[in-house]
Formats: C-alpha cells, structure tokens, sequence
C-alpha cells in the first residue's frame, strides 16, 4: 500500500465519469468459493483499515483537511460529487504539489538552520573536538594502549546507543542485548569516521550532522534532517 495519500489519489485514473462496471462470472456455490469470498471480505476490510491510517497519516502531516476529504468520498460514495474536469483536476493536483514541495523545503531549511546553530553551541562544549566534515566526537573511555583501528572497510563488533537531539532512543544494541556486526563501509558517512578514530575497547560519543546521517530520507522513526547523536563502544575489529 503507497504511504502517501496524495500517491495514491495521484495513482488513480483522471476520470469525470464512472469507471466501466466490471464483467463477472455468476457466483458458484462451492465451498471453495465460500471460503473466497469469505477472503476477499476480510482482505477488503484490512484495506479499509489502513486507507483510514494513510488519511490519519496525510491528516496529521498537514497534507490534507479532513472534514473536506470525508465530504469527498461521501458524494462519491452516495453519488452526488461534483467532478472538476480531466484538464481542472490536472491543473489542481499540480498546483497543490507545487504548495506542497515549498512547504516542505521550507521546513527543510528551518531545520537545517537549527542544526547549524545547535552544532556551533555544542562543538564549543569542553570535551567536544569538530572535524572538518563537521562530525562532533567526545571520548568518553579510552580502551587499552595498542588497541586495534579500524579502516573504512574493516567489519566492527559494538554496542550503541543511538538518540536524537531530544534524548528520544531510536535504536540501540543494548536494548537488545547483543552487540552489532557490520563493515564500515556500510553505514552512514559518520560511523565510517568515526569509527575510525576508535581503538578496541574505546566509547566515544558522536554527534553526527544529518548531511552525514540519513539527510532528507531518513527512516520514518527518524524524521529528515535529524541530527543523530549515538555512544558507541568499539568491542572489537573483525578483520
């Protein structure tokens, strides 16, 4: 099912009439059929149920007015919608898209603007060393003296934390209790550095700029444009 409400009426054919009914074969009586049928009405009520989550989800995020949307299918449904043209409906799809990608952009630059002014006031804390791709690191412990470093291919056993700029605990090895396996070149540019800078045994904590997170196109329990902040313990280089 497309996420996005605004997808799926977009997905949709531009149509000022009704479709063209459906040719179908006489119902049988079988119990095959019976159990069919019994299918379909429990497929198309979960498909009931998760276009009432995409409405709450385009709702919620600004995309939609909901009185208006519920009036819509209502007409439709009872048969009373007044239906704009092929060329009006274009014309009004394209130009709410248009709306829509400028609020979004403003709302990226926004976010971009408070991540800029909260990384200058952090990288000024004592303990907060900057590099120059703009990745914070504070070591929090040092491990043994001729620990082992990885390169920006070697594959890490860690544990980690990982929170955003609110304390909000997004992902964490510890919370489950067994530590992870991955090659650094696999990850996101700030663990690739980061990383980097660890010998075995060291936790560091990094403050990671979102441009060397997931930018725009993080994971939904993430958000875009999120500066990620994760402890890490660097247990061992596998290779």
């Amino acid at each position: 099912m497309p996420r996005s409400l605004l997808a799926l009426v977009l997905a949709l054919p531009l149509c000022a009439g009704d479709p063209e009914p459906l040719t179908l074969p006489p119902p049988a009586t079988t119990e095959a059929t019976a159990a069919a049928r019994d299918l379909r009405q429990q497929v198309s009520y979960l498909i009931g149920i998760r276009i009432k989550q995409i409405i709450d989800e385009a709702v919620n995020e600004g995309d939609f007015d909901r009185a208006a949307l519920l009036a819509g299918l209502r007409d439709a449904e009872a048969g009373t919608a007044v239906v704009p043209s092929v060329e009006e409906q274009q014309r009004l799809f394209a130009a709410y898209e248009q709306e829509l990608a400028a609020r979004k952009q403003a709302a990226a630059d926004g976010r971009q603007a408070d991540n800029a002014a909260y990384l200058a006031e952090h990288g000024k804390q004592p303990g907060v060393i900057t590099t120059a791709s703009g990745l914070q690191y504070e070591v929090l412990k040092r491990g043994p003296e001729g620990g082992k470093r990885p390169s920006a291919t070697s594959t890490v056993r860690v544990h980690y934390v990982g929170t955003k700029r609110d304390g909000t605990v997004f992902d964490s090895s510890r919370a489950r209790g067994k530590p992870a396996e991955f090659p650094l070149n696999g990850v996101i540019k700030g663990w690739t550095e980061g990383l980097q800078l660890m010998r075995e045994g060291d936790v560091f904590r990094f403050t990671i700029p979102s441009d060397l997170a997931y930018g725009a196109h993080a994971p939904p329990s993430i958000g875009p444009d999120q500066i990620l902040i994760f402890e890490v313990e660097l247990l061992k280089v596998l290779n």
